[in-house]
């Protein structure tokens, strides 16, 4: 079974400023104290919904322990884009400089 235990309130926390910072539009599900629960919507300046979502352990590596997030796009063409996991900062940027 997955585990989440690496995401932690101050990496909820670092996501959402990420989020802020790149100008994006963001709301989540209000489940940061069940990560395996959690999402975080976030509209990109394209107007496009992506669904952000923690990594589980198995998907994250020690030798990049800051990659923990992965979104989905299904607005994109074709078919449903989902990013590889990545850190909060690279993925805020990946999604605000996404081309439409």
């Amino acid at each position: 079974m997955a585990t989440f235990a690496h995401i932690t309130p101050e990496r909820c926390a670092q996501l959402t400023r990420e989020l802020t910072v790149a100008g994006l539009v963001w709301h989540d599900n209000g489940h940061q104290d069940d990560p395996k629960f959690l999402a975080f919507f976030v509209t990109d300046p394209h107007g496009r919904m992506w669904w952000v979502t923690p990594a589980a352990s198995h998907q994250t590596s020690a030798s990049c322990p800051e990659a923990l997030w992965q979104a989905i796009c299904e607005e994109l063409v074709p078919g449903v884009a989902t990013t590889p996991v990545m850190s909060a900062r690279m993925l805020a940027a990946h999604m605000k400089d996404h081309p439409a």
